[in-house]
């Protein structure tokens, strides 16, 4: 069996990881702008000012800002059916704060958007994937002020009106929920998101649930404008999940994965079920953690419901209550399954895990889902002949896709589409590294700031190209 014709097709890229141009086109300062690049074990540092000396991927990135045409052109010959962008914050309002948007930013925008639709490519565009402007943390102290729930519904309410009539599928924001105070957290991920690390925070629980909260608020607030703004919008979330096993077949254990798995879904019950989870709250009282929530945020929670759910999928996890080996931790906790291959970055293998969350996330809500992000970091070597023979990534690829095709086809999953991360070569968000490689199409580009920029399609180029010809038949 094939999916279905409308089977959306295609990848998803972000503004700071692939744009460059930073400083132009009236483009403001993001929190991206300020992360210097790193390396597996070595974390990305964050700088108050941009130093000379030290190397900001996101400054040139892959230059998609210029060859947006080019990039374009080569996921049209794929044969892609959508592609899932970012709009830069500080591309449209500079300083966060600004009265009036900048008039360049919406321009590259519309270029770009216009560019798609030429091609046939729907542009599903994220209203925030880590680009913070840097204003808004230095004046309002990010997300943990209400004032920057303001500030991002009227940078969404802009742009959303900007482009009335060229997109329709829209999506507040990508991955919030890897700040839960539950957990330790990396300076990483809370950077990322909210441009705060996570190791200079004075009383960590509360400042992530607020964040977290506030976030939480300016989505379902924001999909209510959305929705005024056309009836005929769609809008969804995208968040950043893995299914944990038990370690044993130790009742503890699997409670503890139960758990585990969960614990990323109450910003999830709060968007799809109408209002912030009551256990969520429970929680919270029993750490001694206060949230301010009003009668018009109780509102907001009921009115604004998502229609979609966005999935990024890569790895899976182990819990057991036994743990204690350190070194064998999972990137968001867990123990590494060794009964699963590993990526060149440490993370683990595990197709029939997207089955599995797919199966998970579809019965707890029945609402359309789609695969946001899924693909594999590697390095890429050229060959003496010029080419790229990713043999791996297609194998990763294809075992991902069949379990896909079996939550559809098999299991009645309701998910509409299928957005491979990273399909041309651009900056690990994680890393800062060029060598982390997982596009269809490799760029010249290296850690050390050399290369050309030239696009080569990988020998996973003409495979994508003709699984989607093929509508996943050969799967």
């Amino acid at each position: 069996m094939k999916f279905e014709k409308d089977f959306l097709w295609g990848g998803s890229i972000a503004a700071h990881q692939l744009e460059g141009a930073y400083n132009e086109g009236g483009k403001g300062l993001n929190t991206m702008d300020l992360f210097t690049s790193g390396s597996y074990g070595s974390p990305r540092q964050v700088t108050a000012t941009i130093e000379p000396d030290r190397h900001y991927p996101s400054h040139t990135a892959i230059d998609f800002y210029h060859r947006y045409k080019e990039d374009i052109a080569l996921f049209a010959d794929m044969g892609f059916k959508a592609l899932r962008l970012s709009i830069d914050w500080a591309r449209i309002f500079p300083n966060g704060d600004d009265a009036e948007p900048n008039q360049a930013g919406l321009d590259f925008y519309h270029r770009v958007i216009d560019e798609l639709k030429k091609h046939e490519i729907e542009p599903i565009v994220t209203l925030f994937h880590f680009e913070l402007p840097m204003g808004i943390v230095e004046r309002y102290d990010s997300w943990l002020s209400r004032e920057t729930i303001d500030l991002y519904l009227k940078f969404v309410k802009t742009v959303v009106t900007e482009y009335q009539g060229k997109v329709s599928r829209w999506v507040t924001f990508n991955e919030m929920n890897h700040i839960d105070p539950q957990t330790d957290v990396s300076d990483v991920f809370t950077y990322i998101l909210a441009g705060l690390e996570y190791s200079q925070m004075t009383n960590k629980k509360q400042t992530l649930a607020t964040l977290g909260y506030n976030m939480t608020l300016a989505s379902v607030k924001a999909v209510k404008i959305i929705r005024e703004i056309d009836s005929q919008n769609q809008v969804g979330c995208v968040f950043g999940l893995a299914p944990y096993y038990p370690k044993t077949c130790k009742p503890q254990d699997a409670l503890l994965a139960f758990q585990d798995t969960i614990r990323d879904f109450y910003q999830i019950d709060a968007m799809m079920l109408g209002e912030f989870p009551k256990y969520k709250l429970f929680e919270y009282k029993k750490a001694g953690i206060q949230l301010e929530i009003t009668e018009e945020d109780r509102l907001a929670f009921k009115e604004g419901t998502l229609d979609f759910i966005g999935l990024n999928y890569y790895m899976s996890a182990v819990s057991s209550v036994e743990s204690d080996e350190k070194e064998q931790e999972a990137m968001f906790g867990g123990e590494v399954n060794p009964y699963l291959e590993k990526s060149d970055w440490g993370w683990t293998i595990d197709p029939e895990g997207l089955r599995y969350l797919l199966n998970f996330v579809y019965r707890k809500y029945q609402k359309p889902l789609i695969i946001c992000e899924n693909g594999l970091g590697a390095v890429d070597e050229i060959s003496a002949n010029g080419e790229i023979q990713d043999d791996y990534r297609i194998d990763y690829l294809q075992k991902h896709l069949t379990q896909l095709k079996k939550a559809v086809v098999e299991d009645g999953v309701e998910c509409f589409g299928y957005l491979m991360w990273g399909p041309i070569d651009l900056v690990s968000a994680s890393t800062g590294e060029m060598k982390k490689r997982y596009g269809f199409i490799y760029v010249d580009k290296h850690d050390d700031g050399s290369g050309d920029l030239t696009r080569i399609p990988k020998k996973s180029y003409s495979w994508y190209q003709e699984m989607i010809a093929s509508g996943g038949e050969n799967l």
